[in-house]
């Protein structure tokens, strides 16, 4: 016997609703290509992965809300990618390029806790998200604590400052280890740090942000590494700031 559908139901969907889960699966299978090409010794494309999984981040979120395609498997699978790509990943890319000759120092453990705060920072961000939906509350202007993507950042400087200034961070294991270390923490705090989404523009200075855009877009093709690192020193200054203000309204509050 067969089963009649229900009226005004389609087995069928248009392709452009599976477009962001297209998105989160590219991504993911950049971040699986490059713990490959760790596993070959080719860091420097399996970084220049790590970047393009990190640029394309956020962007099949926000194809799902302009399609109108979100769906609960898309966010879990999103999270499960954001994991690999941005903990799994460059936590064996510094191990590899920069612990592994020091193991006695425990540096396996190091990339242990960077993983694990990788993974505490998403399921945070999950049940906040979902905490919100079910209010129906607005999602907050700012992040807490360093997002995946900008940690995945923060942990392959020292990697990314070796490919363009030639340094060796395995002749300095305490540093790079205390450095993922930090990284770690600053994922799972409480530091409020600026989302993208919360960002306005004013319309008159869209021109400059466009120019500004095709600067840096200029500047990651002819010179990659050293604009990474630029980059991710803006973002550590803004950091710095960002703690600058959490500290000085704690001591308003005190006094």
């Amino acid at each position: 016997m067969t089963q009649e559908r229900p009226s005004g139901r389609s087995d069928s969907q248009p392709l452009l609703a599976l477009l962001p889960n297209m998105v989160t699966m590219l991504g993911l299978c950049a971040g699986l290509t490059a713990i490959r090409l760790v596993l070959a010794g080719r860091f420097e494309l399996a970084v220049a992965l790590i970047v393009f999984s990190a640029a394309i981040d956020g962007l099949d979120g926000q194809l799902a809300r302009r399609l109108r395609a979100t769906s609960d498997i898309g966010a879990q699978l999103d999270s499960l990618s954001d994991f690999l790509n941005f903990g799994v990943a460059p936590g064996l890319i510094v191990y590899q390029y920069a612990l592994a000759s020091s193991e006695r120092m425990g540096s396996w453990v190091v990339v242990l806790i960077y993983v694990s705060c990788a993974c505490l920072r998403l399921a945070r961000f999950n049940v906040d998200d979902g905490r919100a939906k079910l209010a129906g509350t607005k999602p907050a202007a700012h992040f807490t604590g360093v997002p995946a993507p900008a940690g995945a950042m923060l942990a392959l400087l020292p990697v990314v400052a070796a490919f363009e200034t030639g340094w060796t961070p395995a002749t300095h294991p305490v540093l790079t280890g205390v450095w993922l270390l930090l990284v770690g923490g600053l994922m799972i705090s409480r530091l409020p740090t600026p989302s993208l989404k919360s960002l306005r523009v004013p319309r008159e200075r869209s021109g400059l942000i466009l120019l500004a855009m095709a600067l840096v877009i200029g500047a990651l093709f002819t010179r990659f590494w050293l604009s990474l690192i630029v980059l991710t020193l803006i973002y550590i200054v803004i950091l710095l700031h960002s703690a600058g203000k959490v500290l000085a309204a704690r001591g308003i509050r005190q006094h």
